[in-house]
Formats: C-alpha cells, sequence, structure tokens
C-alpha cells in the first residue's frame, strides 16, 4: 500500500525511545542469537539473561524518547520505514476514531512507541526478540522495526509496505478489543486451533483487514486520501505476511513439531482466512468467538 506522494502526513501518534545493546567480541554474539530463538518459541523473552552467560560483554546504550524526524508527506513515508509506520498510525486511529463509535463503542487512541533495542513497558522489559505487541497495561503497541527484515529472511515473508502496516494494524485491533472489553473473561491460558487466545488473534487479523479495505477512503486535512488505492499484488504481500506468523509455519522455521493443541495465534490458513474476512466484510464480520469447524 502506497502513501499518495503529496499526502500531508506527520508523526504525532508515534514516540521514539529504547536502548540499543552492543554484543562485545567471542561468543556473546552468539549466546545472544540463541537467546533470540529460544525466546521465540517460549513467547518470554530470555535476552536479558545474556550478560550473565557472556560475562557482561554487552554494553547498552539508552536512547532518548521522542518523535520520528523528516515525517511531514506521504513521500517521505514512502520512503521510510519508521515515517510509515508513524504514518499508518495516523491512518489507523482515524479509521477506528470513526468506525468504533458507529459499531456502539467509545474510541480512545492508544500510545505507539517504535524503540530500538529494547525498552520498558507497562507490561515490563521487551527486547527486539519479543516481537511487535500491545500491553493492556499502558495502552501502547511496541514496534521494533527490524522485525520487518527477520520476517523476510527467516519467515519467509515477501515483505513490502502492506506487509509491514498490517503487523501494526493488527495490534492495533488488540488495543480495540481491550477499550471494547472483548479480551475480558476469556480463558488466554488455554491452547489450540479453537482456544480463546487464538479466537483473539485471529480477530485482531480480521480487524487489521477491515481497516485496509477502508484504509484509501481515509483523508488528510486537505481532503487527499491518504493513501492510494489497494491493489492484488499488496494484499499477496499482507497475506504472505499473516502466513509467516502462523504457529505452524513459525514451528517449521525453527524446526519444532507441529502440534495444535499448543497454538497460541493460529495456522497460517487461519490467519490468512480471517484477515481477508475483515477486507470482505469489515469489522462486522470478525466476531471470530461465534465460529465453529472449518469456519474458524
Amino acid at each position: 500500500m502506497t502513501f499518495n506522494p503529496d499526502a500531508q502526513v506527520d508523526s504525532s501518534k508515534a514516540s521514539k525511545t529504547g536502548r540499543n545493546t552492543a554484543i562485545g567480541v567471542g561468543g556473546g554474539g552468539v549466546v545472544v542469537l540463541a537467546l533470540l530463538v529460544v525466546s521465540q518459541l517460549l513467547g518470554v523473552d530470555l535476552t536479558g539473561l545474556a550478560p550473565a552467560l557472556t560475562g557482561g560483554d554487552q554494553s547498552q546504550q539508552q536512547g532518548t524518547d521522542g518523535g520520528v524526524d523528516n515525517c511531514t508527506t506521504g513521500q517521505q513515508a514512502n520512503e521510510n520505514v519508521e515515517c510509515r509506520m508513524a504514518a499508518a498510525a495516523l491512518v489507523i486511529d482515524t479509521y477506528w476514531a470513526k468506525e468504533l463509535p458507529e459499531l456502539g463503542s467509545q474510541y480512545h487512541s492508544p500510545g505507539f512507541t517504535l524503540f530500538s533495542g529494547s525498552t520498558d513497558t507497562g507490561c515490563g522489559a521487551a527486547s527486539s526478540a519479543t516481537g511487535p505487541f500491545y500491553c493492556p497495561q499502558d495502552e501502547t503497541i511496541y514496534l521494533d522495526t527490524s522485525f520487518y527484515q527477520e520476517l523476510q529472511d527467516r519467515f519467509g515473508s515477501s515483505g513490502g509496505p502492506l506487509a509491514q502496516m498490517y503487523v501494526l494494524a493488527h495490534e492495533w485491533g488488540h488495543h480495540i478489543q481491550n477499550i471494547t472489553d472483548i479480551n475480558k473473561n476469556l480463558n488466554l491460558q488455554d491452547t489450540g486451533p479453537a482456544s480463546d487466545s487464538v479466537r483473539l488473534e485471529l480477530q485482531a487479523d480480521c480487524f487489521a483487514g477491515a481497516w485496509v479495505a477502508a484504509a484509501s477512503t481515509e483523508l488528510d486535512a486537505n481532503g487527499q486520501p491518504f493513501l492510494q488505492p489497494i491493489t492484488q499484488a499488496q494484499i499477496n504481500d499482507a497475506l504472505s505476511a499473516a502466513s509467516a506468523v502462523g504457529d505452524d509455519h513459525i514451528s517449521e522455521v525453527t524446526g519444532t513439531a507441529v502440534r495444535p493443541d499448543t497454538w497460541t495465534h493460529g495456522s497460517s490458513n487461519q490467519r490468512q482466512h480471517w484477515f481477508i474476512a475483515g477486507t470482505s466484510g469489515g469489522p462486522n464480520a470478525c466476531n471470530t468467538f461465534q465460529v465453529s469447524g472449518p469456519d474458524l
């Protein structure tokens, strides 16, 4: 999905923070890479153990809170990934600010923090190994854009701007679930293809698809669409990203057995199915908690 070059955007919906970690020469880099892999498999960030395991051969530089520089036009969003994320946040926020009241709920914006290396959140410390996530405690989305390269290089996503925006729109979907109490009274300890945790993730995929379908109709302050009409090739990029983060695909890539009973996010097919459901039917098509069998 491409921004109109002359569209008026800003970075007000995004902040930047984080600590950049420098790895010393020797075995430390290998240990950190191993911890990254294990963190992704377990869903727990273990990279904080690296100093103890490497003899303290890491140094960290604390970043300062700030915004995204040089991010005022659609052209800049097309050229720079951080500006693209800030501009996409503006468009996603604009969409839900209008859409959610029409669905009968009040809307307020989440926080959105771009970080590099690691950062502190309302849900605890996070690093690049954690991956993009939404923290309900502080109602903030956290994203390290280096994740997008890993999504391509390691997990086989085709990449592309809409693949990146899909990830952000999915996390925004978790904010919608949080402020509308969809995520309340669920059994998120359960796992499996039909578990509450999988249904919650698939609904966020569906909400992302709903935004994608409407994104090119959102207008900037001058009445110009932020984004150009979507193409099938761009939809395919988003579907590739959805497939890349399917539980079954992650197992295959990491060399572990595919065990549906352990799934927490859904299979590649499930994630693609519900993204398309959102693009076809909008948010009203996204009640993943009222379907069963092959429809899930």
